[in-house]
């Protein structure tokens, strides 16, 4: 055993369903890190693994892969949009506690230079990122090619016409970080901009869209492979004229964003969705502000001041992001959809990770991958999050 080397014995090895798992019956597992990267998994008798020399146990819980919440504009009191490195620090180091081992900090709409240096001052974090928290791997553009009809609390005066020359000035700033855009399908120059994101590696989702279900679908032949919180700030679901909302539940390929924190979506709608999504393209999200683990009170996303009230984040009376974890998005995934537990860590690891096409790296338990592991409780609550093999929780 080398001087890096970390030994975790837990009861359970929590992989998405339909994962293939080795493990015979009536053994634990043994999970062995060097130098940052899974080594192995073994699985062992009760006697031997009790016997065995750990350098972590975790009695009766269970390892799964870290949490990647791929749309969070802040917690712990600090916005992405502040892009400096003490908030982001903040943000990775709290996301950590929440089980969260990689994240895509989320911009807001907001005037063209206060986007350009936000996404300047997240390369450059992204670029150096040392911190022990969750790992920002890349960045994702929310605004401003948005729907002046399905902005939400976007401000409108701020909205810009799909650009390729100015999405490219994003680019450039992002120093090619941008890994996610939203943008809404049915604006002029939609289209040749989400053709022309997709042909630099960026994943576009539909969404803040007023778009009928042939502009959306005219979105995804154009290279869009997501839908951004579904139902929310969307053409709502009409029998006789279905939009964007229905496209996005009907269309098998379509991976699709949804805020399960049962005030942006009523768990009946939770299910509706998880139905059509099924266990392999739904993706649970936050949308977490700066209020995330903090009192009510006063907070900003962006420019835009927010009210939080008994977990509601509201600015002009309109729903401004979330206070919801990702822990507890996997929690009441369960309780209202009842799936399974490796289907509800599915939606917060794998799907997300194969989404962004990060899924040799990401969102399973194999060896040769980076160890970012979350332990969970029977009742699914985190009691340790590995980042690249280092325990970030007391």
């Amino acid at each position: 055993m080398t001087q890096n080397t970390i030994i975790i014995a837990a009861q359970t090895l929590l992989l998405p369903d339909n994962t293939p798992n080795p493990a015979p019956e009536n053994t634990h597992p043994i999970l062995t890190i060097q130098d940052g990267s899974i080594r192995s998994i073994d699985h062992l008798p009760p006697d031997e693994h009790a016997l065995f020399p750990a350098t972590h146990r975790f009695p009766e819980s269970a390892l799964a892969p870290a949490y990647l919440d791929i749309h969070i504009h802040g917690c712990a009191g600090h916005d992405v949009m502040d892009a400096t490195p003490e908030s982001l620090n903040a943000i990775s180091s709290y996301l950590a506690t929440r089980g969260v081992g990689a994240y895509l900090p989320t911009t807001v709409t907001s005037p063209r230079d206060e986007t350009l240096r936000s996404l300047s001052g997240i390369a450059a974090h992204i670029h150096s990122h040392q911190s022990p928290g969750a790992i920002p791997l890349g960045i994702h553009l929310e605004g401003p090619f948005l729907s002046p009809k399905k902005r939400g609390v976007h401000t409108e005066s701020l909205l810009e016409a799909p650009s390729i020359p100015l999405f490219d000035r994003f680019w450039q700033a992002s120093e090619g970080y941008i890994r996610l855009l939203t943008i809404a399908p049915e604006l002029p120059g939609a289209l040749d901009l989400i053709n022309h994101a997709t042909s630099l590696g960026v994943r576009c989702s539909l969404g803040h869209s007023n778009a009928h279900a042939d502009q959306a679908h005219a979105g995804f032949l154009a290279g869009a492979t997501s839908a951004t919180h579904t139902f929310n700030a969307m053409r709502a679901i009409d029998h006789r004229s279905p939009g964007i909302a229905a496209y996005v539940l009907d269309h098998p390929q379509l991976f699709a964003e949804i805020i399960c924190d049962g005030i942006h979506v009523d768990p009946l709608m939770v299910r509706l969705f998880y139905k059509s999504k099924g266990p392999h393209r739904a993706i649970l999200v936050t949308d977490g502000i700066s209020a995330t683990g903090m009192p009510d009170g006063t907070y900003t996303l962006g420019d835009l001041v927010v009210e939080v009230k008994d977990h509601r984040c509201t600015s002009g009376g309109v729903l401004s992001g979330s206070v919801l974890t990702l822990d507890q998005a996997v929690r009441n995934l369960i309780q209202f959809t009842q799936t399974s537990r490796g289907n509800a860590i599915a939606a917060a690891t794998r799907n997300p990770a194969q989404l962004l096409g990060l899924d040799t790296l990401y969102g399973t338990l194999e060896p040769n991958r980076p160890a970012s592991i979350t332990i969970l409780s029977p009742t699914n609550e985190v009691l340790q999050t590995f980042i690249h093999g280092t325990p970030t929780l007391p």
